[in-house]
């Protein structure tokens, strides 16, 4: 059973967003996506997380996204500083065809629909 992440309290509308992008070679990308899939009921269930969404690219078989979505920079703080973090960056980091790249933003909640 897959649980819905929380949505944001209305009544505090901005979040912390963070998105990876790498890539690995073709023959690694189901490694790495297993690595993430096990640490996602550990990240989602630390203080401060709304979501933590992966992706694999449709483009090419080599690349894959990570979109987090946090409370606060103190929240993701707490998830880069996490036992988690460290075990994902032992795995996935030789798997690396080159320099990952993070973006992170401080967002404003506009509305959710639906």
């Amino acid at each position: 059973m897959t649980t819905r992440p929380s949505p944001p309290d209305p009544r505090r509308s901005s979040m912390f967003i963070a998105i990876l992008d790498f890539s690995t070679a073709a023959a690694d990308r189901p490694a790495a996506l297993a690595q993430l899939d096990r640490e996602r009921g550990q990240v989602q269930g630390m203080p401060g997380n709304i979501a933590f969404r992966v992706y694999a690219g449709r483009e090419d078989d080599t690349q894959i996204t990570v979109v987090h979505e946090w409370q606060d920079e103190a929240s993701f703080a707490g998830y880069v500083d996490s036992a988690s973090f460290a075990r994902s960056g032992q795995v996935l980091r030789p798997m690396m065809a080159g320099a990952p790249v993070s973006r992170r933003f401080r967002a404003e909640l506009v509305e959710t629909v639906g």
